[in-house]
């Protein structure tokens, strides 16, 4: 029998600060650029390509994470993470650099060339997530490591919170003169990434210490390619269907039935190589199955909620954007706080599954009262409302990654974490474009039931875009507005805006309940267990097989 490594406390918590900067930077990666786009528009001339700005890196990180979570089993989590970071890095410069230089020979125009870096940066950002939360599964137990899911809840608070609050501090204050070059203030949403990313590699350098390689053979290109080929339509046919064009144009449809076809051929060659990227054998183990399952639901109905609330509280109470980002800091500081207590009593008591389900049942009342909100609902009235959804959301932001880990043997932990998040990746697009959806056709029936028949009512044909429009005008031009408050006809106009887009949201709001019920119902079906009180590392040494899956055992 090998005797385990063990880890001093000095490495394991140099790591772990390491590790959590560079998921501050994968998150903050997603949440900094919107605040800043509008200028970027304005300077790079590129209106009709601005949601490529998104779209191309959550598309880029999201077919790579399986990939990285393979890479990571076959070579070791360091060399993957720090490759990872280049790379994150070198779209984070890049991205800074758009259009400084105008057109360049195959990259095109300043908007283009943002959009290629920004994928760039995207194929680096997929490591970052997925082999952070393998790292800590390698150097702490499943047991220890419930209670640092606090920390990374903070983290994705503070992400979600204040990316969007320092996006709109370096563009509107940002701007200097280096040399006698103007900077403008938008580029350093992407150099800011560069000083904390060097931080992060030193620490990774210098005290992360090198931990046992997971797997054995080599990477599954195949199945690599068909994973990019496959889900690069699949993604595109959800995010676009419903908005640039209709769920059932050619081009969506095409996309579908194109990405259908070659998943079903990615099956068939996963069942036949040596060393499939996802081995298919995770699906027959019922944790893994039900625990991405319900992630999946989750992660559904969390993006489809919150991603439309600054724009409800923005064009349906009529709010400032700051003031809606404040309100979103009682659902943050509720999924921050429950994340961390449960995360302690997971640890000490070495079961989650209880606070799964008790967390569901709050997260579910709190969206049932989000069901009943209005255009007169006031700001505090909907912050409680909010604090409830964020308790409930707390345990399920670390709990089925964790039940996952400790339910599958060492050598595929990097693939079983990957997996999980590419599944939670998948959900929240998924959740978006179909929230997206909901509004966009609830709120062109309600606007044709509230506005008069009269010609040239433009009111009946406003959609998603023309709202968030309508919410960037305000806030940019906040004295027009006061103008219009003052047009009794303008005045009705907006109440019946208000009144339309707060009954689509309510919509919306019992498409994500209903989501949200079964979800919990396939989280009733999660097997019990209790928590391994060894980390990986230790657990793989200490075996002469090298296998832990008995430890891992369901009861």
């Amino acid at each position: 029998m090998n005797e385990p490594h063990v880890y001093s406390d000095d490495e394991r918590r140099l790591t772990l600060i390491s590790v959590m900067i560079v998921f501050l930077l994968s998150a903050m990666s997603q949440t900094i650029v919107g605040t800043a786009m509008p200028r970027i528009i304005a300077e790079l001339s590129g209106l009709h390509l601005y949601a490529w700005a998104t779209t191309a890196y959550l598309l880029a990180s999201t077919v790579m994470v399986p990939i990285w979570g393979k890479l990571g089993d076959l070579y070791g989590r360091k060399p993957i993470l720090l490759a990872g970071i280049g790379i994150f890095l070198a779209g984070s410069w890049l991205a800074g650099l758009a259009g400084e230089f105008g057109d360049l020979p195959l990259l095109g125009g300043g908007m283009t060339q943002l959009i290629i870096f920004r994928a760039v940066q995207g194929v680096g950002g997929g490591a970052l997530f997925t082999t952070a939360f393998a790292i800590i599964a390698d150097l702490f137990a499943p047991r220890e490591r419930a209670k640092f899911s606090g920390l990374f809840g903070s983290v994705f608070g503070i992400a979600s919170v204040f990316g969007p609050v320092v996006g709109g501090f370096f563009t509107d204050h940002g701007t200097v003169t280096l040399f006698g070059h103007v900077i403008a203030g938008w580029r350093w949403v992407f150099y800011c990434n560069i000083p904390f990313a060097l931080a992060a590699v030193a620490m990774i350098l210098i005290k992360m210490p090198t931990l046992p390689i997971r797997g054995v053979g080599r990477i599954d290109w195949a199945g690599a390619g068909l994973i990019i080929a496959g889900f690069v339509p699949l993604l595109l046919a959800i995010t676009w269907g419903g908005r640039e064009y209709a769920w059932a144009s050619p081009l969506i449809l095409g996309m579908l039935v194109f990405a259908m076809a070659v998943l079903t051929g990615f099956v068939f060659v996963e069942k036949r190589v040596r060393d499939p990227i996802i081995p298919l054998e995770l699906f027959k183990n019922t944790t893994f199955t039900t625990a991405n399952g319900a992630a999946f639901v989750y992660s559904m109905a969390f993006m489809g909620v919150t991603s439309f609330l600054p724009l409800y509280m923005q064009v349906g109470q009529g709010i400032p954007a700051t003031t809606s980002g404040l309100t979103m800091l009682a659902l943050m500081g509720g999924m921050i706080a429950s994340s961390t207590i449960n995360g302690q009593l997971v640890t000490k008591t070495g079961q989650y599954k209880p606070f799964m389900i008790g967390g569901g049942v709050v997260l579910i009342f709190g969206v049932f009262l989000m069901c009943f909100i209005g255009p007169d609902t006031t700001t505090l009235d909907l912050a409680w409302r909010l604090l409830i959804v964020g308790i409930g959301l707390g345990p399920g932001q670390s709990l089925f990654g964790l039940a996952v880990q400790n339910a599958v043997p060492f050598h595929q932990i990097g693939v079983a974490t990957s997996s999980g998040q590419f599944v939670r990746q998948i959900g929240s697009t998924m959740g978006v474009a179909l929230f997206g959806a909901l509004l966009t056709s609830g709120l062109a029936s309600e606007l044709a039931k509230r506005t008069p028949a009269e010609p040239g009512a433009v009111v009946r044909h406003l959609d998603l875009s023309d709202l968030q429009a309508m919410a960037m005008e305000r806030n940019l031009h906040p004295e027009q507005a006061a103008a219009r408050a003052a047009d009794p006809k303008q005045v009705a106009m907006e109440r019946t805006i208000r009144t339309s887009f707060s009954v689509a949201i309510v919509h919306g709001m019992i498409f994500a309940l209903c989501s949200l019920i079964a979800g919990f119902i396939l989280m009733l079906f999660i097997p019990v267990a209790t928590l391994r009180e060894r980390p990986m590392a230790a657990a793989k040494a200490a075996e002469p097989g090298g296998d832990v899956a008995a430890e891992a055992g369901e009861v």
